[in-house]
């Protein structure tokens, strides 16, 4: 599945810090731009898939699950 996100970054001395709008939580750093966005798309792939397993707490044993793709 293919999902873009925003990432707001901004230089502060030596370092690249951004972090996603979107996805509350979701920060990263760099010492260049594309260290920087690098370690933000894994934040929020850590946390929207800590997300996915906490929604399907509880979820009865006997039902079907299917991936929906969007985009």
């Amino acid at each position: 599945m293919h999902n873009e996100f925003t990432a707001i970054m901004e230089k502060d001395k030596d370092w690249y810090i951004a972090y996603c709008a979107e996805i509350s939580g979701a920060n990263g750093q760099g010492k260049t731009k594309e260290e920087c966005l690098k370690n933000l798309a894994e934040a929020i792939e850590l946390i929207l898939e800590d997300r996915r397993q906490d929604s399907l707490l509880g979820v009865p044993k006997d039902v079907v699950l299917e991936l929906v793709a969007v985009g």
